[in-house]
């Protein structure tokens, strides 16, 4: 298991002006962690890359 603190996290450029207007992202080989950027010490979910692939084309349709 990776350490949290080793993860590089990121926000999508689409996010807006606001520093916590969105969740930020941070993908390992295995695995795709997403945590709520207004309070970054909640636990994150973790998503397989295909799982995060799909969600990313549905996302990117709407």
């Amino acid at each position: 298991m990776i350490r949290e603190s080793k993860l590089n996290w990121f926000k999508s450029s689409h996010s807006g002006l606001s520093d916590n207007d969105c969740v930020e992202v941070a993908a390992t080989p295995r695995t795709v962690h997403v945590r709520d950027s207004k309070d970054t010490q909640l636990s994150h979910l973790g998503f397989g890359p295909g799982a995060w692939a799909d969600f990313v084309s549905y996302a990117s349709e709407r």
